[in-house]
């Protein structure tokens, strides 16, 4: 399934169309625990709204297997590339 993954992560920076903060966001948080597993580090302070958006949603996905995280970020692009 990696190829898969790997196909899905060049074709996010090929899409025509901008997929919005909720999707990017997603697909940023899948993308980390596929390839860096559970969040670490500590969250960023109150004024850092872009950095704590990030953890906060790479730290939902907390104890997802990284091949789980692949597969949902791959079904994610697979969804906005044009038929």
């Amino acid at each position: 399934m990696a190829s898969d993954f790997d196909s899905a992560v060049a074709a996010v920076g090929r899409l025509e169309k901008d997929p919005g903060n909720d999707v990017k966001l997603r697909l940023y948080a899948l993308y980390k625990q596929a390839t860096e597993g559970d969040v670490s580090g500590s969250r960023p302070g109150m004024m850092d709204f872009v950095g704590r958006a990030k953890y906060d949603a790479w730290a939902k996905l907390r104890g997802t297997p990284s091949e789980d995280a692949r597969l949902e970020y791959a079904r994610i692009v697979d969804g906005l590339l044009p038929p």
